[in-house]
């Protein structure tokens, strides 16, 4: 198990991932660096499996960022210890098939967010998932995540409550 600061950097684009995650506590966040402000495409949270996959798969550079938005404990295996696992044991081949399902899954809801709800449904669905979670995670980043501003975002919040 590693612990990580708040604000740590775990993957840079321009480098390749190394790593298949378990999130035992924090909050991490996917995002696109760009000049004027980050697209931030996804978060993560207690209990789930986090990686770059899409890099760790091809072991290839990743074109995204991924951070700690809190204090986070990770349990980490490598992609060369992960493929002995695969190899050598039964039980690594489940935990491999669990994880890309849970982030295949992750990703499939996303997507279908994005293309079915509004920006104020994806806001009350990251709420209802993650209520202490998402208190911890700043505006301007959640405003990112559902595709608006952060004043759209403000007025989002001022309507529902």
């Amino acid at each position: 198990m590693q612990e990580f600061a708040k604000n740590h950097i775990l993957l840079k684009a321009g480098q390749t991932e190394n790593y298949l995650s378990f999130i035992e506590s924090g909050i991490i966040r996917f995002y696109i660096p760009k000049e004027e402000y980050d697209l931030t495409f996804t978060f993560a949270f207690d209990n789930s499996f986090v990686s770059g996959y899409d890099s760790f798969l091809t072991q290839k550079p990743s074109t995204y960022n991924i951070q700690t938005l809190a204090k986070t404990k990770l349990w980490r295996v490598s992609y060369k210890d992960l493929q002995r696992i695969y190899t050598e044991t039964e039980i690594g081949n489940t935990i491999g098939r669990r994880a890309s399902e849970d982030l295949f899954l992750k990703k499939s809801k996303r997507e279908l967010s994005l293309l079915s709800e509004s920006a104020e449904q994806r806001y009350l669905n990251l709420f209802s998932e993650q209520p202490h979670l998402i208190e911890k995670i700043p505006l301007k980043y959640i405003a990112s995540y559902i595709g608006i501003t952060p004043q759209a975002l403000s007025r989002i919040r001022k309507r529902i409550s």
